[in-house]
């Protein structure tokens, strides 16, 4: 009974989980939180790891780790391998200038998205690495100079995992690479170009590996572990969280997963690369060799938690209150851009609530309209999804929000389609734990393991519920 242990490194915590590498059944598992904010020190992410580890029983008697990441972050090394300044995360907005110059640079208008989405299958937002890197350039120029290498949160951790052992052995995989904005899903390989094009020189970056391809492996040292372990635990390559995630719920095709987290994002595993010049699909690589067609929204869960806060309840009790008002909340909408927005590009914009009357001015209207709010832009979403050519057959809903039951109740009436939920579970850090077992025990597919019960939610369409959105978003 080979064990393995898969991380789940996101923006609001670190979660670790060991798993029986053949049968996927939970071991232990161990959990430790982040610091707040859009500007994070990496060795944060590093002290949580520890912790987290520590909290799971430690590592000695795996024989595999990967590590699943927040996408997008920018990690900056200097020659020595030393952090040169705070990650940027996916959701800090600062660099929305630049991508919007990348652009202009590329032609503008229709010719600079398309120029992008045909060389890296994505336009350039705020969230992308390379946006944050000419951001850097242009702002903070002598931290610039330092930059030796550049990479991705998970990749780092990966990284220190090994031992640190030089910028050389920065290792990544297609998933995580295909959120940078300077690879190419479609060719396999970086475009140093516009690597270049973003930061104004080329530096260091990791090595795509393949999706059973071994890291290297942890050196028991930096977690305190046996030294017995050295040159026995492999390390996988890891990836994205939500190419984690979706190798975690074990999606396949027909399949749509709408994750409710910090972020929210919607996509589906495809065969054939994606090419989207609205720049409302980005077309990642997935963490199986094949591909992940996506949207991100900034906002989700936290919605619900705005709210929450605003009505003064619990998140159990909005749902109450969003239950016992009508569908379509009589006219009440809520756009939810709290954070500004990423899918429309609209970085600086804000939330809106309309239709405000004395009928609708009660706590369980606005309860409904945020729930309603926040599932219309994840459904905008997988309408970008479907005209790239993605099927639908049902919706598996994962994260932190799928867990309100007026969330899974109201989802069908818009999203139109059946709605899987699978139990509660740390997927990112299951699917990573899924890749380090396809690592530790070979093959040409990842082991099939089985997320256990499932509950389906079914339910007609409500249309008003989203022309009244879309009225309201303009």
């Amino acid at each position: 009974m080979p064990l393995v242990a898969g991380v789940d490194s996101s923006t609001q915590s670190c979660k670790v989980v060991v798993r029986d590498a053949e049968t996927g059944a939970l071991v232990r598992q161990g959990r430790a939180r982040h610091p707040p904010g859009t500007e994070v020190d990496p060795y944060a992410w590093w002290e949580a790891l520890r912790a987290a580890v520590a909290e799971a029983g430690g590592l000695s008697d795996v024989a595999a780790v990967s590590v699943g990441g927040q996408q997008h972050g920018m990690v900056c090394l200097d020659a020595s391998g030393e952090v040169v300044r705070p990650a940027l995360l996916w959701n800090d907005t600062r660099s929305a200038d630049a991508a919007r110059d990348l652009v202009e640079e590329a032609g503008g208008g229709e010719t600079g998205r398309r120029f992008w989405a045909d060389a890296t299958g994505a336009v350039p937002v705020a969230s992308f690495t390379a946006t944050k890197l000419r951001w850097l350039a242009r702002h903070e120029p002598d931290n610039a100079d330092r930059v030796a290498a550049v990479c991705l949160p998970h990749d780092w951790l990966t990284w220190r995992l090994a031992g640190a052992p030089g910028l050389d052995a920065l290792r990544t995989d297609r998933g995580d690479a295909s959120g940078t904005g300077y690879w190419s899903p479609r060719t396999g390989e970086y475009r140093l170009d516009l690597l270049e094009r973003a930061f104004g020189r080329r530096v260091t970056v990791p090595v795509v590996l393949g999706p059973a391809e071994a890291a290297g492996h942890l050196d028991p040292a930096v977690l305190d572990g046996d030294p017995g372990a050295a040159g026995r635990i492999l390390l996988g390559s890891g990836t994205g969280d939500n190419a984690a995630a979706a190798l975690g719920v074990g999606a396949g095709p027909g399949d749509v997963v709408v994750s409710i987290g910090t972020s929210g994002t919607v996509f589906a595993v495809a065969d054939n690369p994606a090419a989207d010049p609205s720049g409302a699909v980005a077309g990642f690589a997935d963490a199986t060799g094949r591909f992940l067609p996506l949207v991100c929204t900034l906002n989700a869960a936290r919605v619900l938690d705005a709210t929450a806060t605003l009505l003064g309840v619990d998140l159990d009790t909005l749902g109450e209150l969003a239950l016992s008002a009508p569908p379509g909340a009589d006219g009440l909408v809520l756009v939810p851009y709290l954070e500004g927005e990423r899918t429309p590009d609209r970085p600086h914009a804000t939330g809106e609530l309309k239709g405000l009357t004395l009928r609708t001015s009660t706590p369980a209207h606005l309860a409904r309209a945020a729930v309603e709010g926040m599932l219309c832009g994840l459904a905008d979403g997988l309408d970008a999804l479907l005209a790239q050519g993605a099927r639908a057959d049902r919706i598996i809903l994962v994260g932190g929000g799928a867990r309100s039951a007026a969330v899974r109740r109201i989802a069908p009436q818009v999203f139109g389609r059946p709605v899987v939920v699978p139990p509660p579970g740390e997927y990112v850090a299951d699917g990573a734990a899924r890749q380090a077992a396809w690592v530790a025990l070979g093959g040409d597919t990842p082991p099939t393991w089985s997320v256990g019960d499932t509950e389906e939610y079914t339910g007609e369409a409500v249309p008003a519920i989203r022309e009244r959105y879309a009225h309201a978003r303009g």
